[in-house]
């Protein structure tokens, strides 16, 4: 990563935005990710995921959270050292991920404060809203990152 694009701490200011491209689900993925990390039928088998509250194969909603995870780090956010989470406020998955959809992050620095017991560093508070093709959120939450201060870094 190029250090130029790297953003500290007194890069960061609240009401800033950042978006990300786009990345398509695919069905196989959804089942290998539902297999390995949580194989309940919704996710698993497209007859039981019909009877059930979603209507059709649905992606694990930690699924979702690995690709807005994947979205994120090729996004323009780029903090100095990389997304660090010191902590989620709030995590809500108002609607399914179903194969096919194409999904896309936008987020919005929400508070920006230096450390008082780490001068090197401070956090940011980020509202992260992953949306579908359609433009809905299937993903909303709300992360605080850990990001290096400039000053501490400066020759």
């Amino acid at each position: 990563m190029n250090q130029l694009s790297e953003r500290y701490l007194e890069d960061f200011a609240v009401g800033q935005t950042f978006g990300s491209g786009r990345l398509k689900i695919d069905k196989e993925r959804v089942l290998a990710f539902a297999a390995e990390f949580d194989p309940q039928p919704f996710h698993l088998d497209e007859a039981a995921a019909r009877r059930s509250i979603f209507g059709g194969l649905a992606a694990s909603g930690w699924h979702t959270a690995a690709v807005t995870m994947r979205l994120l780090t090729e996004s323009e956010l780029k903090p100095a050292g990389g997304i660090i989470g010191a902590g989620l406020d709030e995590c809500r998955w108002p609607r399914p991920v179903r194969p096919g959809d194409e999904l896309r992050v936008e987020c919005e620095v929400l508070e920006v404060r230096p450390s008082k017991s780490r001068p090197e560093q401070g956090l940011i508070k980020l509202r992260t809203t992953t949306l579908n093709q359609d433009g809905e959120a299937v993903l909303v939450h709300v992360v605080n990152l850990v990001v290096p201060r400039r000053n501490q870094h400066s020759s």
